[in-house]
């Protein structure tokens, strides 16, 4: 490098950089070369076990971040069994000789994008050449590994929690045409095109801000999401909570719009929880409602539902149920039944409707959390055009999107490899 820069002279930095880049890294997997090699003499289980046959410096070569390296070690074969093993191997934690490191950051791209652009992405910022398709088999591979390590994992705040909020949501994702087999669906047919996929988000409140409104604790946010059916999933939530600290929580909020399964879910996993309809939800509703009702009159529902909405978010929902009654008897035989079930829906959800209640109390009144992170988590990676999914693979992928949205892809991934166990400390 030095005799370029003296026959050609520095021209501009980025040359310099990329050049110095690769150099420090063909020094990297020299180096690391070295180590691991040295690592397999020093490893213990040198002695063959009864029936093997010791292969003394077979070769192997591992996927880095440095690039490739020739792993020369011992291997045991056992030709009754016909089945292999290399301690160093799996003292490296080899997968599919790609190094932990690696699988890291090619699990991390590909949770933030397609596998094909994490590909290119990985090769572009750091140099490192790895197929779309290889990511994805590693990807299928770690992501049951990550998610185990958030199962377990423990919250390391130990104190008090003002408010706990949990809200739930539902989204469809897109999936291959053997998942969707007899499954029930929102097409012309019946038949369906997505799968659902349930989210839940667990946060916490601390503080309202100078006008009394609920402020959400920064970076408070972890997500839980499954294929699962409702029973399980709430156990899954429930777990999530537990995890978060409910038991320490004055307060335990839970949010969200109308689907039965959601307030099932409610019943048997959060009891003492102060329910809360989405305000948005009920605004919607009560949006349908007024057109219903005032069908032709546009001038006369739209004065209706302002009327409405200012009894609705003080407590007044009563008042509004038993108005929308009168006019339901008023239209005789022009009503129709789906009325009806429109404001059975306010009489079956008007004890979580006390908004007025809930602002005084500084709680939040809206699902808007999960609701993004449905868009955000799930939306962003799962519903892209043009992408269909298997169960296993959305899992996948979910899994790890939960883990990076959430705040926890270091924690998980640093447990599961021991990550810090030889990071350099600063001297005090």
């Amino acid at each position: 490098m030095r005799e370029d820069f003296a026959r050609q002279g520095v021209g501009n930095l980025e040359a310099v950089e990329l050049g110095l880049r690769d150099a420090l890294l063909k020094d990297g997997r020299g180096l690391l070369e070295e180590f691991l090699n040295q690592a397999d003499q020093s490893l213990g289980g040198k002695v063959s076990r009864p029936g093997e046959k010791c292969h003394p410096g077979r070769v192997k070569q591992a996927q880095t971040i440095f690039g490739p390296v020739q792993l020369r070690r011992r291997y045991f074969y056992d030709p009754a069994s016909q089945s292999g093993r290399a301690p160093l191997d799996q003292a490296l934690g080899l997968i599919h000789s790609f190094s932990p490191a690696l699988v890291r950051l090619s699990a991390r791209a590909a949770a933030r994008q397609g596998y094909q652009g994490a590909s290119e992405d990985l090769r572009a910022l750091a140099a490192i050449d790895i197929e779309g398709r290889q990511i994805q088999r590693l990807v299928n591979q770690a992501a049951p590994q990550v998610a185990a390590q958030w199962e377990q994992g423990q919250s390391s705040d130990t104190g008090p929690i003002p408010v706990l909020y949990v809200e739930v949501d539902g989204t469809g994702v897109p999936m291959v045409t053997r998942e969707l087999a007899g499954r029930k669906g929102k097409q012309l047919d019946g038949t369906a095109k997505t799968r659902e996929v349930k989210l839940g988000a667990v946060f916490t409140q601390t503080r309202c801000d100078e006008k009394g409104r609920p402020e959400r604790d920064y970076a408070s946010t972890t997500y839980v999401g499954s294929f699962e059916s409702a029973e399980a999933f709430g156990r899954r939530i429930r777990e999530e909570a537990r995890r978060r600290g409910i038991g320490r929580a004055g307060k335990v909020v839970f949010i969200g719009d109308g689907a039965a399964w959601i307030w099932e879910l409610r019943r048997l996993n959060f009891a003492d929880a102060v329910e809360i309809l989405d305000l948005y939800h009920a605004l919607e509703h009560l949006h349908l409602l007024c057109e219903d009702l005032y069908a032709g009159q546009k001038h006369r529902a739209d004065k209706m539902e302002s009327i409405w909405e200012d009894l609705l978010k003080n407590d007044r929902v009563a008042v509004v149920i038993a108005a929308a009654r009168r006019r339901l008897q008023q239209m005789g035989s022009r009503s129709d039944s789906s009325l009806e079930s429109q404001i059975a829906c306010f009489e079956h959800h008007q004890h979580r409707m006390l908004y007025k209640t809930y602002r005084q109390a500084g709680l939040f009144c809206g699902s808007g959390v999960v609701e993004a992170g449905c868009r955000a988590v799930i939306g962003q990676r799962l519903k892209n055009s043009g992408m269909f999914w298997t169960e296993p693979g959305g899992k996948s992928v979910l899994d790890l999107r939960c883990a990076l949205q959430g705040n926890r892809w270091d924690e998980c991934w640093d447990r599961l490899h021991e990550s810090d166990r030889l990071k350099i400390r600063a001297v005090a």
